[in-house]
């Protein structure tokens, strides 16, 4: 097939005649998208200003749709990028009724949205709410931690909350089953150094629940941990009827990792181990396995020796 040969005269005027065409169809797109059209787009709720003294559930989904004016600009991106991601709604009107008329709020959402667009229409229109009675419950702070220690280094006292409990108000029902509330994840790593610092509280996932105070102080003594090993008297469970059971040995040592600072303070008193005589008589265990009822608190057990004893029974 031949090919079409064009002049240098006629290969410029093409070259140009496409460049015009470009040209002409980019100013059309930027007129275009210059112009302002009404669209949608999905926004998340966030009450604000929430009614004193009344327990409520909202009886709708968390995001409304709103139809906002913008350029055309806006609109080709309103997919990949809503502004805002969230809009604050007032619920104070809930005081003397059950419902918040959104078109009431209209202008103070368009502060939010911003003065290059503009919010004409809100759905639903109406928000409603379910009341029910509300309570004041004080529940404990549950510290919620991933920490990782050096090696050799731990907690070495209690975890000092304060305050150690918080206030929540919300519906009956919903309070209930809560027990405890849980601070927001403590992520520490290769801690050697006791820890002080203000955390937060998780935020309430309904809006109908309040939480007071919403940070607490914490404070975790870390130490370092060392070897200590200390010979303990074993005690004997369940000899009603025998006058006397001997223990072969009597003692156990009990190796443990314990605090430098409470060191010197960790004594026999601090244990208690035991054997179980009905181990013998009711499954007929020729030796006794040592178990432990109590050793200091925040020491690590590494081992017991012997962890099996003989014994002789007087009747």
């Amino acid at each position: 097939m031949p090919l079409i040969k064009f002049t240098k005269i006629e290969r410029r005027r093409i070259s140009l005649f496409f460049l015009c065409l470009l040209l002409a169809v980019g100013a059309w797109l930027f007129f275009a998208l210059s112009n302002r059209y009404v669209y949608q787009v999905q926004t998340l709720v966030r009450f604000v200003d929430l009614p004193e003294n009344r327990a409520f559930h909202p009886l709708q989904s968390d995001t409304i749709r709103l139809q906002v004016e913008g350029t055309g600009w806006q609109l080709l991106f309103s997919k990949l990028r809503i502004s805002p991601p969230s809009v604050n709604i007032e619920l104070k009107e809930l005081q003397k009724q059950t419902f918040i008329e959104l078109s009431d709020q209209i202008q103070k959402i368009n502060t939010q949205v911003g003065s290059t667009q503009k919010v004409v229409y809100i759905h639903p229109d109406t928000l409603y709410f379910d009341f029910s009675s509300s309570t004041v419950k004080k529940i404990p702070v549950v510290l919620k931690q991933d920490i990782q220690f050096k090696a050799q280094f731990g907690i070495s006292d209690s975890v000092q909350i304060s305050p150690a409990f918080v206030t929540i108000t919300g519906p009956v029902k919903e309070l209930a089953n809560i027990k405890g509330w849980e601070t927001e994840l403590l992520s520490l790593d290769k801690v050697s150094e006791s820890v002080n610092m203000k955390i937060n509280l998780k935020r309430p996932s309904k809006a109908n629940i309040t939480i007071h105070p919403g940070f607490v102080d914490l404070r975790l003594n870390i130490d370092e941990f060392t070897e200590k090993v200390v010979e303990i008297p074993v005690k004997v469970l369940n000899n009603k009827e025998f006058r006397n059971v001997k223990l072969l040995p009597d003692k156990v040592k009990v190796t443990l990792l314990s605090p430098l600072s409470k060191y010197p303070e960790t004594d026999r008193s601090d244990f208690e181990l035991f054997v179980d005589l009905n181990n013998w008589k009711e499954n007929g265990y020729t030796q006794l396995p040592v178990r432990i009822i109590r050793i200091p608190e925040f020491s690590r057990l590494v081992k017991i020796e012997p962890q099996t004893l003989d014994f002789i029974i007087q009747k």
